[in-house]
């Protein structure tokens, strides 16, 4: 009896592992190469008559 419950236990422990894995797998459960993080949008920003200008620029405000 003691046997079954230690069975059970260990099951549900492997059960809750691979979601810590899940993002490096694919549909099939297969180990895949983690997607990269895409770097930030670069900033853009625009003049007072709405045309894209550096942001360092005078004038220049956050688009």
């Amino acid at each position: 009896m003691l046997h079954k419950i230690v069975i059970a236990v260990a099951l549900a422990t492997l059960a809750g592992s691979p979601a810590f894995s899940a993002p490096c797998r694919d549909a099939k459960g297969k180990f895949v190469k983690c997607p990269e993080k895409s770097a930030p949008a670069p900033k853009r920003c625009k003049d007072a008559k709405g045309k894209f200008a550096k942001c360092g620029a005078p004038g220049a405000k956050p688009a």
